[in-house]
């Protein structure tokens, strides 16, 4: 932005890095009243919302805390053809019951994590309720009249999918985001929309939808804005929250709350400070504090572990969090208190522990020994291989060096759930539990 920013929202945006693009007025229009309503819309191409989805998430959550509504759009209808920004070819297209049982769990993610509650609570809407009924005929006579072939063909979410191929189905979706826009602005007052980086071209297409729909206004103040945060990109320059294994779920069935939580852990110092400004809700000044305690001493991870903490407790809820914590601290030594004592794991924290390590079953016998207990974890493929192995004290049982492989499995105290940790070398553990 040229000019510095007066309005709390605004500035709070920027000293985040949360400003890419912002059309003429804004700032104005929030000093005079920061009751503004706001929407961004949320693809229901999956049952889950995901970590690229949480900054926009957060974005509406910041809104309200600065006295603003945060409007959910959820795209039932918009969701049935599939916006062609940021992508290289068409996807494929979902009937409406896979859409609605879509947006009722994005919905139900939603509610975690931005207030619906009072009158000036978030809305939470689905876009088919309009689009749905929408004559054809109607709508190119009514809406495409106002956006010209050039006008749109000048978009880079356009432009960019040109070469290769863009369906008619998948032209139109800026022309339906646009009439999203203007329906939203005349049923519920809504005067800004928000959206990633790749979403600017269809979010200025609806500022011109309805400056051409409504006409000037009598001071000529706008009567719709645009406001874009960057897209934040791993270093490989996929969006963020994709691994090797693909997206990184709110979904704990997708992506285990333990998961979840060492996403967050992982992330480099280089990026950190941008993470809490982004994902969390402290103030700058706040991050900025614990950034230079962090910076004491970068081994003990503090930013890391505030970051996912907080990230893990918002999605997940505190008891989860701190459970996976907890589990982390026995597996990785990520807590400052010290080594851990595995017999303190509780039962519910030792079966999460048991969805995200191989489990196997424990040897019942009598006679069973380590060395039965090494195989039976796979740490091993053969009693001279296991022996070994345990002769060179790579082994450890519950957190403890192991002794001789001879060893009664009876010997060792198992953990409160009655299975047993073993560790080979630093990580590779296997939990052995009764069937």
């Amino acid at each position: 932005m040229a000019n510095p920013v007066t309005s709390e929202l605004l500035r709070d945006f920027t000293e985040r890095g949360l400003v890419h693009d912002v059309t003429a007025g804004l700032d104005q229009r929030l000093v005079a009243d920061p009751a503004i309503s706001a929407y961004i819309g949320f693809d229901p191409s999956a049952d889950s919302l995901h970590v690229g989805h949480l900054m926009g998430v957060l974005a509406l959550r910041r809104l309200q805390l600065h006295g603003g509504r945060p409007v959910a759009l959820v795209g039932g209808g918009t969701g049935m053809i599939g916006d062609p920004s940021g992508r290289s070819a068409e996807r494929n297209l979902l009937d409406r019951a896979t859409l609605d049982h879509n947006r009722a769990a994005i919905g139900a993610q939603l509610a975690n994590l931005v207030d619906f509650s009072g009158k000036s609570g978030a809305l939470l809407l689905d876009n088919l309720s309009w689009l749905g009924d929408l004559g054809l005929i109607d709508f190119l006579r009514d809406t495409g009249k106002h956006l010209t072939v050039g006008y749109m063909l000048a978009k880079e979410s356009v432009k960019t999918r040109l070469e290769g191929g863009l369906s008619f189905t998948e032209f139109s979706y800026m022309l339906l985001q646009s009439y999203d826009f203007m329906m939203l602005r005349k049923l519920h007052g809504v005067e800004l929309q928000m959206g990633g980086s790749d979403q600017w071209g269809n979010i200025t297409a609806g500022t011109e939808l309805i400056r051409r729909t409504e006409g000037e206004s009598a001071d000529g103040a706008p009567h719709a804005f645009g406001l874009c945060y960057p897209l934040l990109l791993a270093k490989s320059g996929a969006k963020f929250g994709k691994t090797a294994e693909g997206a990184v779920w709110l979904d704990p069935a997708r992506t285990s709350p333990f998961a979840f939580r060492q996403f967050w852990m992982e992330q480099d110092d280089e990026s950190i400070a941008s993470l809490l400004h982004r994902f969390t809700l402290e103030s700058v000044t706040e991050s900025a504090a614990l950034m230079a305690r962090h910076a004491e001493n970068p081994a003990a991870r503090r930013a890391q572990r505030h970051l996912a903490r907080s990230v893990t407790s918002m999605v997940h809820g505190a008891d989860v969090e701190a459970r996976a914590a907890t589990v982390a601290d026995a597996l990785f030594g990520d807590g400052e208190g010290g080594t851990p004592d595995l017999r303190a794991l509780t039962s519910d924290a030792l079966a999460m522990l048991a969805n995200e390590l191989p489990t196997s079953g424990l040897p019942d016998a009598a006679e069973a020994n380590l060395v039965d207990l090494v195989i039976a974890a796979g740490l091993a493929t053969s009693k001279s291989e296991a022996r070994r192995l345990i002769e060179q004290g790579g082994v450890s049982v519950n957190g403890a060096p192991a002794p001789d492989g001879a060893a009664a499995a009876s010997s060792f105290a198992p953990l409160a759930d009655g299975s047993l940790l073993l560790r080979k070398g630093r990580r590779d553990y296997r939990l052995l539990r009764r069937a």
